[in-house]
């Protein structure tokens, strides 16, 4: 079962993204259902890349990011050019995470990979109403084994962009997080 943390699981760690995105606000931060060993992230990684679909598969979260996708079409919150002038993540890394494995993808949802480390993985959401970075961060679970966090950072573009989150909290909470992070922990004990 994922649990919700405090964003000092997160802020207590020495993630590479700490430099990387000091703008950003820790929005959630949840442990996963994914027991491993230390070398794990990449096979989570794969499972993310190729099963990212299942997890927004149930029928809450797929309505509601639908729903989602066609206000952002309708309204122009997306696609070619919605992202103004802010920069990416990626414009900002350094030279050995620019030049080091980026990761994968997402299809199921807009996020774009940013980089890949044995115990880091980043990918990015931007558009009119936020720029957003999912991390998932490979750690020791206390007693010889490993696990993944998942902390959901953000930077809202301007007062829309902090309405926009502050509306869109409830959905998170209560669709979209708990058939996510269900979905992720099935999917892993079932591969594993």
């Amino acid at each position: 079962m994922s649990t919700r943390l405090p964003s000092t699981a997160y802020t207590a760690q020495p993630w590479r993204l700490h430099r990387i995105a000091p703008d950003f606000q820790v929005e959630d931060v949840w442990e996963l259902s994914t027991p491993g060993g230390p070398d794990d992230l990449a096979r989570l990684v794969e499972q993310f890349a190729n099963g990212s679909g299942e997890a927004l598969s149930a029928p809450v979260p797929r309505f509601l990011f639908a729903v989602r996708w066609k206000l952002g079409k309708l309204l122009g919150w997306d696609g070619s050019g919605a992202q103004g002038p802010l920069p990416t993540l990626r414009d900002r890394l350094p030279a050995d995470l620019s030049e080091g494995p980026r990761g994968p993808d997402l299809r199921a949802v807009p996020l774009t990979s940013v980089y890949l480390t044995h115990d880091e993985w980043v990918t990015e959401l931007a558009n009119r109403t936020v720029q957003a970075a999912m991390h998932i961060g490979w750690v020791p679970d206390g007693s010889g084994g490993y696990g993944a966090r998942m902390t959901v950072l953000v930077k809202p573009n301007g007062r829309f962009g902090v309405l926009y989150m502050a509306a869109i909290r409830p959905f998170r909470y209560l669709g979209v997080y708990p058939a996510m992070l269900r979905a992720i922990g099935r999917s892993w004990q079932t591969a594993n």
